[in-house]
């Protein structure tokens, strides 16, 4: 059995924490044979049911957890960790507008980047999930410049998840006979489901592209995008919650292939290094693959009039959201 790893899940009182943590203690995020230690941290105000989930997590007697510390303190909770999935954040409430969100969660993640940077291992592997999660992990990297830029990413495996169901329900297939999805840009309404260079098996065993085996241009250019982009908003209209059983399964997901690697095309928001003219310094979402522990973008693919469109969209909002959250960091 390998050394023990350190993880660190913020925000772990609330839905997502709560579903994430039996996958990542049975070892389907990091592996079978590695040993864990989990630090969990959360609001003063949230410490009582963090410590009812630690009795859980006890109760549970997974093999592979070794150590469990719940705290509300940065600086515990950063300390030497491998890998930090940031799921706290704060929500946006009614009337709340954009920049009233972004300049709470400047607060949020300046305070855990700055943690982040004096407390971690200089290796750490940084995801962020709480929304806008994007900006959010722009916050966090620029507060914490000792940690390599390539080591932050933020989730939009959530929406990749999406894109897929979607096109393997309308085509009746299971979701791993469709490749070469992706999603760009921002984990939001502007996000843009991409099919142009997905490829989809057949019953009978036969590859063909996407759109050659839905035959409905109109379908895909329209109505699955909206529905990808707008499926998060259904999920709470149909439950009164968000999402948290799927964005936990993107969180395993992501990790899980950032550490093992990949063998097909996921989407990852990471540091923009100008590829496909989108600016550079930007966390945005590309078709990425994994090896070793190192993403890299899929370079070279044709991107259409379309899909340009659509791309410029998204990369103006998050340019917005990168204006707006540097001068709350400035003040």
């Amino acid at each position: 059995m390998t050394s023990a790893i350190t993880v660190l899940v913020t925000g772990a009182a609330g839905q997502i924490g709560y579903a994430l943590l039996n996958g990542i203690c049975k070892g389907d995020m990091f592996g079978l044979d590695v040993p864990l230690n989990l630090h969990l941290l959360d609001i003063p105000p949230l410490m009582n049911s963090l410590q009812g989930i630690v009795m859980e997590l006890e109760d549970c007697a997974y093999p592979l957890l070794k150590k469990v510390e719940a705290t509300t303190d940065v600086a515990v909770a950063f300390n030497q960790i491998d890998f930090a999935i940031m799921v706290g954040a704060m929500p946006r409430r009614q009337g709340m507008e954009r920049k009233d969100l972004l300049a709470a969660n400047v607060k949020i993640f300046r305070d855990q980047g700055k943690a982040l940077d004096q407390y971690a291992k200089k290796t750490v592997k940084v995801l962020v999930v709480g929304n806008p999660a994007n900006t959010n992990c722009l916050i966090m990297r620029h507060y914490a410049p000792s940690i390599p830029s390539n080591n932050f990413s933020a989730l939009t495996r959530l929406d990749h998840n999406r894109l897929k169901a979607q096109i393997g329900l309308k085509l009746n297939v299971a979701t791993d006979k469709v490749t070469q999805c992706c999603i760009w840009g921002n984990h939001s309404g502007t996000q843009f489901p991409d099919i142009a260079h997905g490829h989809v098996t057949l019953s009978d065993g036969k590859q063909v592209s996407v759109r050659e085996a839905v035959k409905d241009d109109d379908y895909l250019n329209n109505d699955m995008i909206k529905t990808v982009q707008s499926r998060g908003a259904a999920v709470i209209a149909a439950r009164q919650l968000s999402s948290a059983m799927s964005a936990a399964k993107a969180i395993t997901d992501h990790m899980r292939d950032w550490v093992k690697g990949t063998n097909d095309w996921v989407s990852m928001a990471v540091v923009s290094n100008g590829a496909y003219n989108v600016p550079e310094g930007l966390i945005y979402s590309f078709p990425v693959t994994v090896k070793e522990g190192q993403w890299e973008i899929v370079n070279g693919l044709s991107i259409s009039d379309f899909a340009e469109a659509k791309m410029q969209i998204t990369t103006k909002e998050l340019l917005e959201e990168k204006e707006i959250a540097l001068q709350f960091c400035s003040t």
